[in-house]
């Protein structure tokens, strides 16, 4: 589970364009700590976890790899809404692609 915790969370740094420091920075873990995450060493604490997901606008099921499957509409919907005050024009850009399959 170690390595895909990792992995996740070394995909949500390049999805939001966030390098490993800043992460660190912005949840107030050490450097060689989220290092250790994302190699697969070390699982963070529940609460280290949640920050993580926070900051890389996602759930810790889906870093944790228990997310039971798609959202639905009301959810993608719900989702939406929740962020869209945190995210970048960037991000709002590529919803809106996604949307018109661009």
């Amino acid at each position: 589970m170690s390595k895909e915790l990792g992995k996740r969370i070394s995909d949500g740094l390049k999805r939001n364009g966030m390098t490993q420091r800043e992460l660190s920075d912005r949840i107030f873990v050490a450097e060689a700590s989220m290092s250790r995450y994302i190699r697969g060493e070390r699982v963070p604490k529940p609460d280290v976890l949640a920050d993580i997901a926070r900051e890389l606008n996602t759930s810790t099921d889906y870093l944790l790899g228990i997310e039971a499957g798609r959202y639905n509409h009301p959810q993608i919907l719900q989702l939406i809404s929740e962020n869209a005050k945190i995210m970048t024009n960037k991000q709002k850009k590529d919803i809106i692609c996604a949307l018109l399959d661009k």
